[in-house]
């Protein structure tokens, strides 16, 4: 199963590169042909795409190496790193973009044979459509951090491309419907504002990227899950404490301390960690377990009064 997880991951990823290269050339010729600030703006996206779609690329490559000597932890934080990177590409691409936009503001010039700038902006809106939706789905699906970021950028170029493709269409009918009157200024601040939601973008890609990097715990939805499956076995189980979680790539590290009957054979505490490990790993595929068994004499410590079962199960009976 994590083999054929492994397969699509690196065929999606394959595809988003192919398809960046083809749009980043194909922007920059028409950019280039037409005078158009905009569409070179979109040419440089796509190229920071096409970067970040490569480092997706052998991100998902090497995340799933397993673990060796000395990477006891395996190697999935690479696609942390991956989105980090990714992200400050695109923020330099950005400000590159403001820089050149504002320049064309105050010294407009002509952009000439619009209906290709148009054309070729719907294209790439329909194509990253298409293969940003293939990413997100199998990003989910994989909880691949790398191909979520790509189809992010992907996405981002999706809603630009719409935008430049509406500023050019106002400059052309304008030239039908105004003549005469000058809305060059339109190429330019959509160059802008593709740069701003660019910006917008690569923050959030950096907050959900650089997160894991600092061991922060899974989300609330699924520690909230993790108590629970322990709950649920507290005819055997006194309490459970000091659970620590943390993620790097879609590989999940869960540790908790369990405290059971001090009687108990360690055959059966040994039995209770493989149910335990099982039940969550079968929620978690990619889920390391680390379970540290103590005896619990019923002398509750301030730690083990939240994760304890062996109170509640008396006040029941």
């Amino acid at each position: 199963m994590l083999m054929e997880m492994q397969r699509r991951k690196i065929r999606i990823a394959g595809l988003s590169v192919l398809s960046n290269t083809a749009l980043t050339a194909i922007k920059l010729t028409v950019g280039l042909l037409i005078g158009s600030v905009s569409i070179i703006s979109e040419a440089i996206h796509s190229g920071v795409d096409l970067l970040a779609a490569v480092i997706a690329f052998f991100s998902v490559k090497t995340s799933s190496v397993p673990a060796d000597r000395r990477h006891p932890f395996g190697h999935g934080k690479i696609e942390n790193i991956s989105g980090t990177i990714e992200a400050m590409l695109i923020f330099g691409a950005a400000v590159w973009i403001i820089i050149e936009a504002a320049d064309k503001l105050a010294h407009p010039q002509p952009v000439v044979h619009l209906g290709w700038g148009i054309g070729i902006m719907l294209v790439s809106a329909a194509v990253n459509t298409a293969v940003s939706e293939m990413l997100f789905k199998v990003g989910r699906e994989t909880d691949s951090v790398a191909l979520q970021a790509d189809a992010w950028h992907l996405r981002t170029d999706v809603y630009t491309s719409i935008g430049v493709m509406v500023s050019l269409s106002l400059i052309w009918a304008g030239q039908w419907i105004f003549p005469g009157r000058n809305l060059l200024w339109l190429d330019p601040v959509a160059a802008i504002t593709v740069a701003l939601l660019i910006l917008k973008a690569a923050y959030d890609l950096t907050a959900r990227s650089a997160g894991d990097l600092m061991d922060v715990n899974l989300p609330d939805h699924e520690v909230e899950w993790i108590r629970r499956c322990i709950a649920g076995r507290k005819e055997v189980i006194r309490g459970f404490h000091d659970l620590r979680t943390r993620k790097a790539g879609h590989f999940r590290f869960i540790e908790f301390h369990l405290k059971v009957d001090p009687a108990m054979s360690v055959m059966n505490s040994h039995d209770i960690t493989k149910l335990l490990k099982s039940e969550i790993t079968g929620q978690y595929p990619a889920a390391t377990v680390t379970i540290h068994v103590e005896p619990c004499d019923s002398n509750c410590v301030d730690k083990c009064r939240k994760g304890c079962l062996h109170a509640e199960k008396q006040g029941n009976g």
